[in-house]
């Protein structure tokens, strides 16, 4: 699993499954997309405005990267 925060966007990205494969993207909310794969299984979870949806302090320690803004 790989979660990647990029602070400038305020966008959190959390991969369960680091595989190559086909997407589809499924918009569950405006602020919320889930990417499915293969056998319709989560992949990724996408996050937009995190800070409002999720206690960032608890949930970084774990393991993330922050993503450089081009």
């Amino acid at each position: 699993m790989n979660i990647i925060y990029n602070d400038k966007a305020d966008l959190l990205y959390i991969r369960l499954d680091s595989r190559k494969q086909e997407l589809i993207n499924k918009r569950i909310n405006e602020d919320i997309v889930l990417d499915i794969g293969s056998g319709d299984r989560i992949v990724g979870i996408e996050i937009l405005d995190a800070s409002k949806h999720v206690t960032l302090e608890q949930l970084l320690p774990v393991k993330y990267k922050i993503a450089k803004a081009a």
